[in-house]
């Protein structure tokens, strides 16, 4: 267990001050463990302990990462909170076993998922993206989803990152004036990665058809400058999550979306032959709207009795310019030599971060349409995992690791607390493991059917279904590598798991070059096969972890990974008469076949799910009495 007044470091490839998320591998950088409470790094003296104990943990998002094979996620603050003491007085175990839970022992506080707020966002911008589909072609939406997209995020990482990483690194006690200036350099260090790289998107890499894709100069020209544009708000920023504007954040960030989508609405049904004008506006609008939201909230609150009364180290907006100063020094060198140790990293990561792009940019492995229909249904297939399993594994993490001793033996531990780990370990995978299993069998025969919906036959068609429905089955192997390795981190002590960033980082150039030879042989399927290979690697390892961390009790939680031989059956008859549902009613015999081969799909479900109940009665007890009773005793 992490001692009170101990950092959670870690070595991600995006690690920063901000509670950063890869898929299943999320890095509690900037959280402060407290014995019982979590709180952000930025309200840390600076003279608190540091043991420098690396902890990584589950978590799925939009963006690939590649020491996942998978994508990347932004962290909720809602997650960070404190847990909440049980009601109940003995936890269920196996083979009829009890073992009571102590005053001091905590249970898991539910998980965090999106308010209505959030998720009323979130569906405003899903409608729109799905209407913008319907107007486009997949070669101009491969050009702007993967190939402009990266030129962007690489010039935004290379210039900033490290300078993020160092300039939120420091105490309470600085000179913001230094560290001011030191972050006005982001913006002719961004002009310089904006300008080569756009010489190599124009000059290096292979230029799409312009019959196809009009105006792809102009399109590289705006997206280097949004680049710059952002990078011009990047003083405000760091100043915002240093003093937890957490707020700011949120709503700079959805007005900005917002408006993109917005734009890119009227403009591709009003003008559509205005190619890639669209979306070079578009992004230049959300770049502005973005860095207009922390000026004009920093114009408001400097000088304000609110920020006098906080004693706010910056008191006018001039203070937010570069400026020299007499009696100091122009930078803070500390930082500076801070920042050219995280520069001299950044390339990697960017690499590990991008890989599947830079594959499909600089390798030419599938064309401009596949590209597209690749990333949307990249970012549709892991909206399951965003929103169910990240909640869940932030959670019990947070659970693991302050029951569990970190890196202590089994017989070491209080057995109190093995046994209580153990059985929800069990149960957790049996969740997961169902839910993903649910998924798989499901997404087959429904892939389809969801592609038309949302984007018409320019994603139902061609081998946008197939990519859908391995990614059904790569949300399973999600599932558990979450489990797992929420497990695994919770309980590895600092060795262990440096050992297995090596391997973790071995296994991201493996992944990339299985993508190579799995892309040239089977298309855009192949980046969904080797990212199953990468993380039933990581699963194996996690397996044995855990097989081996109980080996010498007699609680044995991979039954969890066993479900109920009637179960079974009842997703194999459900997948076989779906599977034939799809193939005489779907998708092209009119919208009353459709009704009927949902009707099918919806009896299915509902009788797989009654099997559930009948068979994994332990389970569902674990469910209503972790999650649904929880929340409605909040509700009351």
């Amino acid at each position: 267990m992490a001692r009170s007044g101990a950092f959670l470091s870690c070595p991600c490839p995006q690690c920063c001050n901000a509670p950063h998320h890869c898929a299943h591998t999320r890095c509690l950088c900037s959280i402060h463990i407290h014995k019982w409470s979590w709180t952000p790094l930025a309200a840390i003296s600076p003279h608190t302990e540091a043991v420098h104990c690396i902890a990584a943990h589950p978590a799925v998002s939009p963006r690939r990462h590649l020491l996942t094979g998978t994508t990347r996620v932004g962290f909720s603050s809602a997650a960070v909170r404190p847990l909440v003491t049980s009601s109940r007085r003995d936890a269920v175990l196996p083979a009829g076993r009890s073992v009571s839970w102590r005053p001091s022992v905590l249970s898991v506080r539910p998980p965090a998922w999106p308010r209505p707020a959030q998720v009323l966002f979130r569906a405003v911008t899903f409608g729109l993206n799905a209407l913008t589909l319907r107007y486009l072609s997949r070669e101009l939406l491969g050009v702007v989803s993967v190939r402009l997209t990266l030129l962007y995020s690489t010039a935004v990482f290379l210039a900033r990152e490290a300078f993020r990483r160092a300039c939120l690194s420091g105490g309470a006690e600085r000179s913001w004036a230094a560290t001011i200036n030191l972050l006005w350099l982001t913006v002719p260090l961004g002009v310089f990665w904006s300008v080569f790289l756009g010489f190599v998107w124009l000059h290096v890499l292979e230029v799409p058809d312009p019959s196809v894709v009009p105006h792809y100069q102009a399109g590289v020209v705006a997206f280097g400058l949004s680049a710059v544009v952002e990078l011009l708000g990047e003083p405000f920023w760091v100043l915002a999550q240093a003093h937890l504007f957490v707020r700011l954040k949120v709503i700079a960030e959805s007005l900005s979306i917002v408006s993109k989508c917005t734009l890119t609405v009227i403009l591709v049904i009003l003008y559509p032959q205005w190619g890639l004008h669209i979306f070079s506006l578009a992004q230049l609008l959300y770049t502005s709207v973005l860095v207009l939201c922390y000026v004009v909230c920093f114009a408001k609150f400097l000088g304000s009795p609110e920020a006098t009364k906080k004693s706010f180290p910056i008191t006018r907006m001039k203070g937010l310019l570069p400026n020299w100063m007499a009696d100091k020094a122009f930078l803070n060198w500390k930082e500076a030599w801070l920042t050219w140790s995280f520069f001299k990293q950044s390339f990697l990561k960017q690499i590990l971060t991008e890989g599947e792009r830079y594959v499909m940019t600089f390798l030419n492995v599938i064309n401009f349409g596949d590209q597209g229909v690749y990333d949307i249904v990249n970012n549709l297939g892991s909206l399951v995992a965003r929103f169910i399993f990240l909640p869940i594994e932030e959670s019990f993490y947070v659970f693991f690791a302050q029951v569990l001793e970190r890196g202590k033996n089994v017989k070491d531990q209080k057995q109190d607390d093995v046994a209580m780990a153990s059985n929800v370990l069990e149960l957790l995978l049996k969740l997961v493991l169902l839910i993903g299993l649910t998924i798989a069998v499901f997404g087959c025969a429904f892939s389809q059917l969801a592609l038309d919906i949302y984007g018409g036959s320019m994603l139902s068609s061609g081998t946008g279904p197939d990519l859908l429905r391995c990614y059904s089955l790569y949300v399973l192997f999600l599932a558990v590598n979450g489990v797992t390795e929420c497990f695994t981190f919770a309980s590895m002590c600092k060795e262990e798991v440096d050992r297995y960033n090596f391997v973790m980082l071995a296994l991201s150039f493996v992944f990339l070059c299985i993508s190579y030879f799995l892309t040239r042989w089977h298309g855009s399927v192949g980046f969904i096969l080797a990212n199953c290979f990468n993380m039933g690697i990581r699963i194996a390892h996690s397996i044995q972890y855990i097989y081996e961390y109980f080996k010498e009790s007699s609680y044995r939680p991979l039954t969890g990974l066993l479900p109920s031989p009637f179960l079974i059956l009842a997703y194999v008859i459900s997948g076989g008469i779906t599977v034939y549902s799809e193939a005489f009613f779907c998708c092209d015999k009119g919208w009353m076949s459709r009704l009927i081969h949902i009707s099918i799909g919806a009896l299915c479900f509902a009788a797989t799910t009654i099997t559930m109940f009948c068979t994994e009665t332990k389970l569902v007890h674990f469910v209503r009495s972790q999650f649904l009773s929880q929340y409605m005793k909040k509700g009351t």
